[in-house]
């Protein structure tokens, strides 16, 4: 019966894809509006395509010098599988595909969006939200239908070991792994370049338009509009679909994996079989759930920022709590050894997410007490706006980082069966609970994609003039998908920690693999003790390979997995600043050489401000994502095995402390910006407004560049250890 539930998984992805096409094409029969509205989206649409072209050609370079050394230490050196150059181009194909439609859909939706609601917030809303759905479905149809495409070419092409017939599993799941890496280091450009590329061009806008001209954001007088609704596309959805691509594939290959290890050497094929399809069949059955809630989100004309949330809520609860119910019925049926005791780990796992996501809404949505603390602030300038939105960004980490922490225990302490010596079912447990917790990403996503689709309506609205109460209602729906693009990088962020944490124990059984692959059959502990490979634990490996606090490699991989976290971010920051600088100074120049622009009488040059976002994304993101994948390397070749788990554990914890810090504080800076904008402290003008801007401005690269591409740093980091560990264990320094 079991293998015949696996079918499920690729049936689920192509409903996912199904609908998302169903979408899609819904929202291509609505009218674009005006000629007006007709001709900005469509700068906005040719601005994105052209610079996601010029991303991928940069990102098809690193590809290609990557798979030729994986082809020559797989094929020449045999430290690794010899499918895994080919899993890595899927992986990365995959993650880019699923950004592409994503940012295709919100590119053709924006001004639908607008138009729509010149008749209703609630046609607004639904066409903005599904659309974003499309988003949603694409990543979790393609994520899936590209993990059951591996399992069943590897089931069928990887030979059973008759001497250890769980191992083939434990093969499947490893080789699957690396097709993660793929989509993380795609996931990473996408993210990086994007976000570049974004907050380059609304800094110039904010800083020479609004503070300087004293022009709203989205006005056609400012030359770097249509370069900031590009931005919101190539950043916030092209980008965002790559990374959570990463992150729900991640998830579930690494809980795979960890269940695949968890009977190694047992003998007991069914149960392993059970535990490697079970995070797949929880994954697909949420697929069926998301769509559910995606149908019950509507709202009334005339409601208030709250009452929008609760719309949005609606669907993201009813998921959830379908899933927890659903997962009880999924594990029941395969009977997995301490089923209902797993199943509470993905409830576990779904609370903090749900957790994590109400934090942030606390702390960065306007609706709240702590952002309009922070607007109020501005009565004493921009230096108090930022103090305070750094001191809010801080104290926003207690909540997410308590809650992670408690998701780790429980799941563990639960999935073991409260033996804690048991190890395996324990990191089990923890794999598990990332999953519940991305289960539902096709609704979770979709509320996070409609923010930028949103943000774009909005500025075709101002940009075309549209009336007042239009302009209202835009704006609405722009306010809310702030907040809930805070929420989903939270979401992001915490997924991140838990998958972050199955993917170090995957690397231990990546270690195993490697070990035999140099032909060791037994692992020698110190005090003359020898382990079969194939049955050793954990523990054993900690043992052989000396990894406690007291081991200077480990102590300095920490040191510098937490100092990548930092470095990587002023990387990214100061690559914004530099490619703001840029575009800063050419809207300033447009000002003062075509005569009328102010006025109204001239039209900006939009492509230069376009061409300028686009050429100092390409050139500035290069580094900081190259970092990323040498840094595991370079660490494993100096310092081993202990300097790499050292490295991941200090990257880990100090990369999700640093991600929460930044993305909340980012988020409350813009809500704290449009609470003063509707009218409070002095409304738009005003000192207190400049003063946010300011806020805001700083707050740019914190929550759409450095800090979503931190929890792509984590995973990538991972992955990078886990492809590399045949290397690693075959050759180090020290």
């Amino acid at each position: 019966m079991e293998t015949y539930l696996f079918w499920i998984v690729p049936a689920a992805s192509l409903l996912a894809l199904v609908l998302a096409g169903y979408f899609y094409r819904q929202m291509m029969q609505e009218s674009e509006g005006t000629p007006a509205m007709q001709k900005i989206a469509s700068h906005v649409r040719k601005g994105a395509m052209s610079y996601l072209k010029q991303q991928y050609k940069v990102v098809a370079w690193v590809f290609a010098v990557l798979v030729v050394l994986f082809a020559v230490m797989a094929y020449g050196f045999n430290l690794q599988n010899s499918w895994v150059p080919v899993a890595f181009l899927t992986g990365g194909f995959f993650s880019g595909l699923a950004g592409y439609l994503g940012m295709k859909t919100a590119t053709y939706a924006s001004a639908r969006t607008a138009n729509a609601a010149r008749s209703s917030l609630n046609k607004g809303l639904r066409i903005a939200f599904r659309s974003g759905a499309v988003m949603g479905l694409v990543v979790v149809g393609l994520g899936l239908l590209d993990i059951s495409f591996w399992y069943l070419l590897l089931d069928h092409c990887v030979p059973e070991d008759m001497m250890n017939p769980t191992s083939k599993l434990c093969m499947i799941t490893t080789t699957m792994l690396t097709f993660g890496m793929g989509a993380s280091t795609q996931a990473l450009f996408a993210r990086v370049g994007g976000g570049i590329y974004t907050k380059a061009a609304d800094v110039g806008a904010d800083l020479v338009g609004k503070v300087e001209a004293g022009i709203p954001e989205d006005d056609p007088r400012n030359p770097a509009t249509i370069a900031d609704n590009v931005g919101d596309n190539v950043g916030d959805v092209a980008g965002m679909g790559a990374d959570l691509y990463e992150s729900y594939c991640g998830s579930i290959l690494a809980t795979a994996a960890l269940g695949a290890a968890a009977f190694i050497g047992s003998g007991n094929t069914d149960m392993q079989f059970k535990a490697v399809i079970a995070p797949m069949l929880i994954a697909a059955v949420g697929i069926l759930l998301s769509i559910i809630g995606i149908f019950t989100v509507r709202t009334r004309e005339g409601e208030n920022m709250k009452e929008l949330l609760q719309a949005l809520s609606r669907g993201t609860n009813l998921s959830s709590l379908l899933i927890v119910a659903a997962t009880f019925g999924i594990l029941w049926l395969l009977n997995i050894t301490n089923w209902q005791y797993i199943a509470w780990a993905v409830v576990v796992g779904l609370a903090v997410g749900i957790i994590i996501g109400r934090s942030t809404e606390y702390y960065t949505s306007q609706s709240y007490k702590p952002t309009r603390k922070l607007s109020e602030s501005g009565k004493t300038g921009p230096a108090t706006v930022i103090i305070s939105g750094i001191g809010l960004g801080m104290i926003s980490t207690t909540i997410p980082v308590i809650a992670v922490v408690a998701g780790i225990i429980l799941s563990y302490w639960l999935a073991s069966g409260f033996d804690l010596s048991n190890i395996s079912m324990g990191l089990y447990g923890i794999g598990i609970a990332a999953v519940g917790m991305l289960s539902t990403l096709g609704i979770t996503l979709a509320t996070d994609a409609y923010g930028p689709i949103a943000d774009n309506a909005g500025g075709n609205a101002e940009m075309c003039e549209l009336g007042e109460e239009v302009r209202k209602r835009t704006d609405a729906l722009d306010s809310l998908g702030n907040t809930t693009a805070a929420t989903g990088k939270g979401f992001a962020i915490g997924s991140a920690a838990l998958t972050g944490l199955a993917l170090l124990a995957s690397y231990i059984e990546e270690i195993r693999i490697g070990l035999e692959r140099l032909g060791n059959t037994v692992l020698q502990l110190p005090g003359g003790e020898s382990v079969p490979l194939h049955k050793a634990s954990f523990t054993d490996f900690m043992i052989y390979y000396d990894v406690t606090l007291m081991n200077p490699k480990v102590l300095s991989g920490m040191f510098i997995g937490s100092m990548m976290a930092f470095l990587f971010c002023g990387l990214t920051m100061n690559a914004v600043g530099r490619a703001a600088a840029h575009m800063v100074e050419e809207v300033r120049r447009q000002f003062r050489e075509i005569k009328g622009i102010l006025e109204g009488k001239a039209e900006p040059d939009y492509a230069r401000c376009v061409a300028i976002s686009t050429q100092g994304a390409q050139k500035e993101m290069l580094f900081p994502s190259l970092l990323a994948i040498i840094a595991p390397i370079l660490t494993g070749l100096i310092f081993g095995v202990p300097g790499v788990i050292g490295l991941l554990t200090g990257g880990l914890s100090s990369g999700f402390v640093l991600a929460i810090f930044m993305a909340n504080a980012g988020g409350a800076w813009d809500n704290a910006k449009k609470y003063v904008e509707e009218g409070n402290f002095g409304g738009k003008g005003s000192e207190v407004h400049r003063a946010t801007v300011v806020g805001d401005t700083v707050g740019d690269p914190f929550k759409d560049t450095s800090g979503p591409s931190l929890n792509i740093l984590i995973k990538l980091m991972s992955m990078v250890a886990i492809v590399m560990a045949g290397l690693t264990v075959s050759w180090s320094l020290f």
